[in-house]
């Protein structure tokens, strides 16, 4: 694809693009000239929290037609040290600046085969991916170095949460959607980006996918499962115990895959059978006493049997330690025999610790 400088950025953008301002839902627009030696507001750390904000600053030139530039990829955001050298300009008329050596360490395609081939020797300096830091502006008569203008496809919600996840910072302070955040995953691959090297655990993009898991944990799992995000799968996986496996639809099961598919059918049915071979075990009987005889404690052998039916009879893999506690306790009301009551509160907490520990995770099968 051709690329241009960014001094004739205004040959590129179409008239229909000047004769509208697509932007007006913007709350802090401010005026600025042309000339990119205008100073630009420094970008929100976005290693840490900050205000909720659009992500974007308006210029309004001429008075007329109108372009956002990233608050968190500006024209003097450095890393280490260098200056960006591309100018990303999404679908929707937002510039976003960045560095070449960066895109190009991550990106498998030379991003989509759109940065040219006299950009792409990285410098050794630049082996290791660091936090980008925004320098101050320059004075109003100092010339930024010559930049690369590329149209970019993506809307700018989804650009800016790729540029987050290659340059490893966190986007969770613009709160995208989930939509959002999926369409970007999505988009990776298309820029030769390995979902994998960027949805690591602990990486903020691994953090704010797996914070709508509770919400929305089967589109989560699909996700992952799209990816093969095997960490990001296994982490959302507890949030799918109540789920009914029933409900999945062809196109679900055809998006997750038969591998993810499985291992979700198998979650289920797995802690169905560990519940079921926990209640097999009846208290255990005490010896024999002048109070107690064979027959009494043949008694809290079967009230445990009938319970323990009742159970598993429609064991689910999300039933809760207070459910069974629930369903077993009241069988002491009829037993006299306080060794008998005895050992059934032992065997009922036992219950309860034992089943604890099963695992609420589908099995690490590869």
């Amino acid at each position: 694809m051709d690329t241009m400088g960014v001094d004739s950025i205004f040959e590129f953008v179409s008239d229909e693009i000047l004769d509208s301002d697509p932007f007006s839902h913007y709350h802090d627009t401010f005026e600025a000239d042309i000339s990119f030696t205008q100073q630009v507001p420094t970008a929100p750390n976005s290693s840490v929290g900050s205000p909720k904000s659009d992500g974007y600053n308006v210029d309004i030139f001429d008075n007329n037609a109108a372009l956002s530039i990233s608050t968190a990829f500006h024209p003097t955001a450095r890393w280490q040290s260098f200056p960006p050298d591309l100018t990303l300009l999404c679908s929707d008329s937002v510039l976003f600046y960045v560095h070449s050596q960066v895109v190009l360490k991550v990106s498998e395609n030379f991003f989509r085969s759109l940065i040219p081939a006299h950009l792409s020797n990285v410098p050794p300096s630049l082996s290791s991916r660091r936090p980008i830091t925004p320098s101050p502006s320059p004075p109003q008569t100092q010339k930024p170095p010559p930049n690369t203008l590329i149209p970019i496809q993506e809307p700018s919600p989804v650009l800016n949460i790729i540029l987050h996840a290659i340059y490893g910072l966190s986007c969770s302070h613009y709160a995208p959607s989930f939509e959002t955040l999926s369409n970007a995953v999505d988009k990776l691959p298309s820029y030769g980006v390995n979902p994998k090297a960027c949805i690591a655990p602990h990486t903020p993009l691994y953090t704010i996918l797996l914070s709508h898991a509770p919400l929305l944990p089967l589109d989560v799992y699909i996700l992952a499962a799209k990816h093969d995000l095997y960490d990001l799968a296994v982490s959302a996986s507890p949030h799918l115990l109540s789920f009914q496996l029933s409900t999945i639809t062809d196109d679900m099961a055809k998006a997750m895959g038969a591998k993810y598919l499985r291992r979700l059918f198998f979650l289920h049915i797995g802690r169905a059978d560990a519940l079921k071979r926990l209640l097999l075990q009846s208290p255990h009987p005490h010896a024999p006493t002048s109070d107690c005889t064979f027959a009494d404690r043949r008694n809290l052998t079967r009230a445990w049997a009938l319970a323990s039916a009742y159970i598993a009879w429609d064991a689910r893999p999300d039933i809760s330690k207070s459910f069974l506690e629930s369903a077993l306790t009241p069988l002491a009301e009829r037993l006299t025999c306080g060794l008998c009551k005895k050992n059934l509160d032992d065997r009922i907490k036992d219950l309860v610790v034992r089943w604890s520990v099963v695992k609420v995770r589908f099995c690490a099968l590869r």
